[in-house]
Formats: C-alpha cells, sequence, structure tokens
C-alpha cells in the first residue's frame, strides 16, 4: 500500500478542518455567494461561536460537541416565536442545521435539563447585508 506524502496529508488535514468550522466559506459569508456558516461548539456547560455576527439569510449551523455529556441546540430571534432545534448531539458528534435567519439578535440554548441555567446560553447578532 503506498503512502501519501506528508505534506499532501497535512494540506488536506487542513482544507477538512477548514471547511468543518466554515473557513472556506467566510468569502462567501462576507460576499452574499453562499449560505453563511456558523459552528456551536458545546461543552460543559458553554457555548463557543465559531463567530458573533452572521450575515441574515440562508445559513448552515453546526453544532459539534466537544464534551463529555450530550447538548443540544435551540435558536430564536428576539421578539420571535419560531425556535430552531438541532437534536440531541452525543459527544464527538456534530449535527447540523439548515435554516434561513432574518435580522436581528438571537439567543441560543441547551434545553437539556439543568444545562441553560448553568450557562449554555449565547448570543448572535444577524446583521442585513449593504
Amino acid at each position: 500500500m503506498r503512502r501519501r506524502p506528508r505534506a499532501a496529508t497535512a494540506a488536506a488535514v487542513t482544507r477538512a478542518a477548514a471547511s468543518t468550522l466554515g473557513v472556506s466559506d467566510a468569502h462567501s459569508a462576507v460576499a452574499g455567494t453562499g449560505p453563511a456558516r456558523l459552528q456551536v461548539g458545546a461543552d460543559e456547560f458553554r457555548y463557543t461561536l465559531s463567530r458573533g455576527r452572521l450575515r441574515a439569510g440562508e445559513a448552515i449551523v453546526q453544532l459539534v460537541n466537544y464534551g463529555e455529556d450530550d447538548h443540544n441546540l435551540r435558536l430564536r430571534r428576539d421578539g420571535g416565536t419560531r425556535t430552531r432545534r438541532i437534536p440531541r448531539t452525543a459527544p464527538d458528534e456534530m449535527n447540523e442545521l439548515r435554516t434561513v435567519l432574518r435580522a436581528g439578535k438571537w439567543r441560543l440554548w441547551c434545553s437539556l435539563p439543568g444545562h441553560e441555567a448553568a450557562g449554555m446560553t449565547a448570543t448572535l447578532r444577524v446583521f442585513k447585508p449593504s
């Protein structure tokens, strides 16, 4: 069996990591040429957002569980009535939601018992492109 040169393997890993983190989509998220991307990292008991602002419109939101407990993700725009949901995600797993986000301030939280009270909340600002 042939092995790839080390540089090719490192490049493939870098591309895969950039894609997962949304880095390769940074230009499209600003320029409006594709869905905006947001990665939400979860562990005990906090969320870490890949960015705090996102362009309004079509979006892909990924929940990646880096913790030891299951987590989920709920998103609701201030003043809104609709809650977007990413289901329970086991440790070392990822779930994804494709949705449309309107401009405004969005509240994110984990709805599993006790998680929100323990601090699993975040705020996302969604802006209209100019």
